[in-house]
């Protein structure tokens, strides 16, 4: 019987060393910076116009680098403006990296951070319980929806939050990402319990379900995955381990996975070799949710 493979997230450190690699191979916080800084701003000016202060919760904000992002872009746009800015992320590693971030950056002095160390759905239920009735304008959930069982309650939940003119944006891969098309072929084999692959195409379809209406926003992006096809390449394991959420991929999986998986990453449908690298699909889309109409 074949030995379960061990899940990423059980070695916290290695995760992250992973993930951060990963994104430096990536040209996705390139992408998400262009479009805050050209694109933003124009989608948020009827929420954020002539206002003194706006109300935002970012969930599932990681170590708060795309947060810091998208508030620099809303601060160009309305310099006078106080920001009230809710955190919402369970990893309590990840929540210290980004007090640690927001202390060493200047220039913050206009937003008030509410820090919650919890899950969406234990932040729902703790609003809930409080009969909290505060709105938001501003609400992000990025990449952060793999880790929900029940999207569409929390996709319902989140959009009830939102004020008048209030956005709230997602972001996911599309399903020709080819980081989806590996999920897709091996997900019973790879995928930890904690964590489910999901494209936009499912959330818009959801949306749809119920006549909710959004605007969506293509991002071309790629990853560099050349190393991972060097066996005792350091780097190139930690991205395996990354792209597989499996710990110690190369060495523990057996032989015909992780050939299958090789062979994968450079099909023409995952992947396009330019320069003499194997750059990795990875598109991704924006969708903007407007506050939720009483019918």
């Amino acid at each position: 019987m074949e030995s379960p493979l061990k899940s990423l997230f059980i070695d916290g450190d290695r995760f992250q060393k992973s993930y951060q690699l990963l994104l430096e191979r990536s040209d996705k916080l390139q992408r998400m910076e262009h479009f805050f800084n050209n694109l933003l701003p124009d989608i948020m000016s009827s929420t954020i116009n002539g206002k003194s202060q706006i109300n935002v919760i970012g969930i599932g904000s990681g170590s708060g680098e795309i947060d810091l992002e998208v508030l620099s872009a809303l601060h160009l746009k309305n310099p006078s403006m106080i920001v009230d800015n809710e955190v919402v992320e369970p990893v309590a590693q990840q929540l210290r990296k980004y007090k640690d971030l927001v202390s060493q950056t200047p220039g913050l002095d206009h937003i008030k951070w509410n820090w919650n160390n919890m899950t969406v759905q234990e932040f729902e239920k703790d609003w809930k319980e409080k009969e909290r009735t505060k709105k938001f304008d501003f609400i992000h959930m990025f990449d952060m929806l793999y880790y929900v069982k029940d999207r569409g309650s929390t996709i319902s939940f989140v959009q009830s939050l939102l004020n008048k003119n209030g956005k709230l944006f997602i972001s996911l891969p599309p399903s020709d990402n080819g980081w989806a098309k590996l999920d897709k072929t091996y997900s019973d084999r790879l995928s930890p319990p904690e964590f489910s692959y999901v494209v936009i195409e499912v959330i818009k379809q959801y949306l749809d379900s119920k006549g909710v209406s959004y605007q969506s926003y293509l991002l071309p992006c790629e990853i560099d995955i050349t190393e991972c096809f060097t066996e005792g390449n350091e780097k190139g394991e930690l991205m395996l381990d990354f792209l597989t959420l499996v710990q110690n991929f190369r060495k523990s999986a057996p032989p015909e996975l992780k050939a299958g998986v090789l062979e994968l990453l450079q099909n023409p449908d995952c992947s396009v070799e330019s320069n003499g690298k194997i750059m990795l699909k990875n598109n991704f889309e924006i969708i903007v949710v407007d506050q939720l109409r009483e019918i």
